[in-house]
């Protein structure tokens, strides 16, 4: 009996160590992609985003990986406020994201926070607070999540602290996650955005950097889910506005086919 216990035990440490923390960041304008490129059954790739509260624009659906509403703003025409409780209860998610970057677009952690108690509150799922830059000005970054946390005066109920970074180095972006968890020890981490910033090496870079990213994450029991930005193709993200320096981390090549970085992801 103790030793069929142990082998039990093992068995369900052995899954939870195993247990994928990668997500795809799905832009608006991918709907001639399909996200079950990166579903190879490893158990790696685990989820889907794409800052909004309607299902992935795709080839596939959620291509077999579990959607995750982000209600990204207070209330706009493309996730109105007033549909986010039928939008989830439709689409079964099981995690809430909210409101991308409040702390450089111009909303308050009071706002924020009132916000919170009256939409995010109610919903009976994982829920995330605000995704926030990893900017060190007064009033941004985790400081501005902490002035929400104190806004909320123990009524905001969440499970995640959700972060970007962009910068130049491995060792910065290590250094910025550490403190994030420093500073909240009691929460979970979800990194919704991450890459290098235009480096010089260009996608050579970003592989070398998403590998030692990759490994670290992994390793940490304190974040639960990561996404490296972007999960779209180079072509697509030039034609919606960005420069070739700024498509070296997408996760597709032009052909729709995983580019070196998303190769990286299984």
């Amino acid at each position: 009996m103790m030793l069929f216990s142990a082998l039990v035990f093992l068995s369900v440490f052995a899954a939870t160590a195993q247990a994928g923390k990668r997500g795809l960041a799905w832009p608006w304008f991918n709907a001639q992609l399909n996200p079950g490129v990166f579903n190879n059954g490893d158990g790696e790739v685990v989820a889907i985003y794409d800052w909004e509260t309607y299902a992935p624009p795709s080839t596939n659906g959620n291509g077999g990986l579990s959607f995750i509403g982000m209600q990204r703003c207070l209330n706009c025409s493309s996730s109105p406020i007033d549909e986010l409780n039928a939008r989830w209860k439709a689409q079964g998610w099981e995690t809430v994201f909210t409101l991308n970057e409040p702390d450089i677009n111009g909303i308050s952690p009071d706002d924020a926070a009132s916000w919170y108690i009256n939409n995010i509150n109610p919903l009976t799922i994982k829920r995330a607070l605000p995704a926030v830059t990893s900017s060190t000005a007064p009033g941004q970054g985790l400081s501005w999540v902490s002035q929400m946390i104190t806004a909320c005066a123990g009524q905001c109920y969440f499970d995640y602290i959700n972060v970007h970074w962009y910068g130049a180095s491995f060792a910065q972006f290590q250094s910025f996650i550490q403190s994030a968890y420093a500073q909240f020890p009691n929460y979970q981490l979800v990194i919704t955005e991450f890459a290098l910033q235009n480096p010089p090496g260009g996608q050579a870079d970003q592989v070398t950097f998403f590998k030692q990213a990759f490994a670290f994450l992994d390793s940490a029991a304190y974040v639960a889910l990561y996404f490296p930005f972007v999960a779209t193709s180079p072509k697509l993200m030039e034609e919606n506005g960005a420069t070739p320096s700024e498509t070296t981390s997408c996760l597709y090549n032009n052909d729709k086919t995983p580019s070196a970085v998303g190769y990286l992801m299984f």
